[in-house]
C-alpha cells in the first residue's frame, strides 16, 4: 500500500509542471477536440512515467557494481527532491503569464521532455523497488500525470491559467515532502 500511495504522490507532484502547461495550451486552444485533448494528457504521462524508469535502469545498473551507494539513495533522494521542489516553488512564485507556444507535435514533444527531466531523478528514490514495483510505480506516476493533464487541459480552455502558479507551489511542496519521507524511513 506504501508503494502505490509514494507513486501516486509522486505523480501528483511531478505532474504539476505539466499541469500548468496543460493550462496554458488549453488556454491557447479553447476549441480542441476532445481526442486531441487526451493525446497532448497522453504525451505528458508517458513522458512522466518514462523517464522515471530510465533512471531506475540507470541507478540499478550502478548499484549492481557499487554497492556501496545503497546507504546514499535518501539522501540522494532528500537532495534531489528537496531541489526540484524548491526551484518549482521559486519558479512558480516568479512567474509572470505562460509562455504560447505553438502546440504541434514537436512542440508537445519538447513540453514533455521539459515538464518531465525532473523525473529522471525519481529513478533515485525508487531505486529500492524491485522491476514489478518499480513498473507499477512509473505506471501509476504516468497516470496520476495523464489525469492531472487532462483536467488542466479542459480548466485552461475554461479559466485561463490563474491555477498555473499554485500548482507549482503544490507540486513543490509535494516533491519535498516525499524528499523528507524518503529520507527518514530510510535513514531510521
Amino acid at each position: 500500500m506504501e508503494l502505490i500511495v509514494t507513486s501516486v504522490l509522486l505523480g501528483v507532484g511531478l505532474a504539476m509542471d505539466a499541469f500548468s502547461v496543460s493550462l496554458a495550451n488549453g488556454l491557447n486552444e479553447p476549441d480542441m477536440k476532445p481526442g486531441r485533448t487526451v493525446s497532448i494528457a497522453g504525451i505528458f504521462g508517458a513522458f512522466q512515467g518514462l523517464m522515471p524508469l530510465i533512471g531506475w535502469v540507470c541507478v540499478r545498473l550502478l548499484l549492481e557494481h557499487f554497492q556501496f551507494f545503497q546507504p546514499f539513495i535518501p539522501w540522494i533522494a532528500l537532495a534531489l527532491l528537496g531541489w526540484i521542489g524548491a526551484n518549482m516553488i521559486i519558479d512558480s512564485r516568479s512567474a509572470t503569464a505562460q509562455d504560447a507556444c505553438p502546440v504541434g507535435l514537436g512542440g508537445l514533444l519538447l513540453q514533455g521532455l521539459a515538464t518531465s527531466i525532473d523525473a529522471l531523478s525519481v529513478g533515485f528514490t525508487i531505486a529500492h523497488y524491485d522491476l514489478p514495483q518499480a513498473l507499477l510505480s512509473v505506471a501509476l506516476i504516468g497516470t496520476v500525470t495523464f489525469g492531472i493533464c487532462l483536467a488542466g487541459l479542459i480548466a485552461g480552455k475554461k479559466a485561463g491559467t490563474r491555477l498555473a502558479g499554485k500548482a507549482g507551489i503544490l507540486g513543490g511542496t509535494i516533491l519535498i515532502a516525499i524528499g523528507l519521507e524518503i529520507f527518514i524511513t530510510g535513514v531510521i
